[in-house]
């Protein structure tokens, strides 16, 4: 039986009316469970290291045993690491889907994925009688714990409409977008724009230090400007202290270059700027430098600028954590 046709009518929903199941609890999933539960909903999660499952305990989830333990439930949630692993634990011998006599109301696949893995999966789920909901997101684990992750969604509306409530619950909330997998195309032209943002915001910051100012100062006046926007602010003291820890690599905003130059193709949509961003980007892979933040475009930046960068010893507030940062020295 659909989600559809056990949830309550329209989006009057009580937190803990739908059993929520959870697949992947890795920095992002464990963030993004926790809320449900933080919420009051029933959340049941499953990981492959079940250590990760199990620290979600305090939170007030409970552990499977096997991915099994989670069919039946109203609604399953899926934030895995890649198409594989989405395939394996949707369709696989001891996947979600492998009883067709048992399965769930609803998957909402919030991994990042390609269009064609989606629809082969949303296909497996139709086939058992299953709704599938595309539900890529925006953020990292630090957004989530501060309530800013915002998602995208596709799939039949109705199911949309009666697990909205729960999605609401991870943050600020989520845009549906039609029918299908038109979400996946969402979030590739989001990664886009933050690789092109990202590349601009280099450029400017070693402008403004070549000119004489400190990056602190400069991006301090950016983010109080019209200009200024939750992604610069957040990016801010990775640019100020030098701080490159991984975020997003290099190597995956490649990726969702290519995806999104192969999608403009298909429509024939002209991407210029994309595309010199895009260049950017693949200097940065191409340096060797594929474990760090995509971040380092400033350093790659500074080098061919001729400008020297040091991280400064200066407190930046990340629009997130409601406080500054303090100076990270390497």
């Amino acid at each position: 039986m659909s989600v559809s046709e056990t949830a309550p009518e329209g989006n009057r929903h009580t937190p803990g009316s739908m059993s929520v199941g959870w697949i992947g609890v890795g920095r992002m999933g464990a963030a993004m469970a926790g809320r449900l539960a933080a919420a009051g909903e029933d959340v049941t999660v499953w990981n492959r290291t079940r250590a990760k499952a199990e620290a979600l305990t305090d939170s007030g989830c409970r552990v499977a045993d096997t991915i099994a333990d989670l069919r039946g439930h109203d609604v399953v949630f899926t934030m895995v690491s890649g198409p594989a692993d989405l395939a394996q634990v949707l369709t696989g011998d001891a996947g979600l889907l492998a009883d067709p006599a048992r399965v769930p109301g609803a998957v909402v696949d919030c991994s990042t994925v390609d269009a064609e893995t989606s629809a082969v999966m949303r296909e497996a789920c139709a086939e058992r009688g299953v709704d599938f909901l595309s539900a890529p997101v925006s953020g990292n684990g630090k957004v989530v714990r501060a309530g800013r992750l915002t998602l995208v969604v596709s799939g039949p509306e109705e199911t949309w409409l009666k697990v909205e409530p729960l999605l609401d619950h991870l943050g600020q909330g989520a845009t549906y977008v039609g029918e299908g997998d038109v979400a996946r195309l969402a979030k590739i032209c989001h990664n886009v724009m933050l690789g092109v943002v990202a590349q601009c915001l280099a450029e400017i910051t070693v402008l403004a230090e070549k000119g004489g100012m400190s990056r602190a100062a400069f991006l301090d006046f950016l983010n109080k400007s019209v200009m200024g926007s939750t992604f610069t602010t957040y990016k801010s003291p990775a640019f100020v202290h030098l701080d490159y820890s991984p975020t997003f690599t290099p190597l995956l905003l490649r990726k969702d270059f290519d995806l999104g130059f192969a999608a403009a193709h298909d429509l024939d949509v002209p991407m210029p700027v994309a595309a010199a961003a895009a260049a950017a980007v693949q200097a940065t892979v191409s340096s060797g430098r594929v474990d760090e933040d995509f971040a380092i475009l400033l350093d790659l930046q500074a080098r061919n600028s001729g400008v020297e960068l040091k991280p400064e010893d200066v407190e930046v507030d990340d629009g997130l954590s409601g406080r500054a940062e303090g100076a990270k020295r390497p």
